[in-house]
């Protein structure tokens, strides 16, 4: 399975310290392994962790027990924190990002509308503190990769700096003086 945090260069890391993290269980799975004696379970979970601020991480753990799991992925969310770039209470652009066979478009909406998401990917935006947002999974709905592909696309959104006539301008391009983009 592909690595996400080779993916996520771009983004801004933040140090969990200082932060009111809450955390929140995606996705428990459990799997057995067949021994000698019966069956063997081990147990997978994704966790989830923000602050509804505009900082949210994600982590998988696996153990022999749930709580166990559950620790060890809150553990791994607190070191994969990132900072989510917001216009408002929305995102500041649309974007659409791609994680194994998982796909997910993520577009800005008006003051009002809500969270417009669904699955794993919602619990995702409401971490990280997007309220109004419209979201569609695209590709498939394996909570895992759904989870990965809206952190990879929150990773890649950038600051929109504005003009005096209200037009945005992708901070990139502010940088460089490309206004055309």
């Amino acid at each position: 399975m592909p690595n996400l945090s080779k993916y996520m260069q771009l983004a801004l890391k933040v140090d969990p310290e200082g932060l009111d993290l809450t955390e929140k269980v995606v996705f428990i799975n459990r799997v057995a392994k067949v021994v000698k004696g019966g069956r063997r379970f081990n147990f997978t979970a994704v966790v989830v962790v923000g602050d509804g601020r505009g900082h949210v991480g994600i982590g998988m753990g696996k153990a022999h027990e749930v709580p166990e799991a559950i620790r060890k992925g809150a553990s791994v969310a607190k070191r994969s924190l990132i900072r989510v770039p917001m216009d408002g209470s929305t995102v500041p652009h649309p974007i659409r990002s791609r994680f194994a066979a998982s796909d997910i478009l993520i577009k800005p909406a008006p003051p009002g509308t809500g969270l417009v998401a669904g699955g794993s990917a919602r619990i995702v935006l409401e971490m990280a503190g997007v309220h109004d947002v419209t979201a569609k999974s695209l590709g498939s709905s394996n909570p895992v990769n759904l989870v990965k592909a809206t952190m990879k696309a929150l990773s890649e959104l950038r600051e929109v700096k504005r003009k005096q006539n209200g037009q945005a301008v992708a901070v990139a391009a502010a940088v460089t003086g490309d206004e055309s983009g």
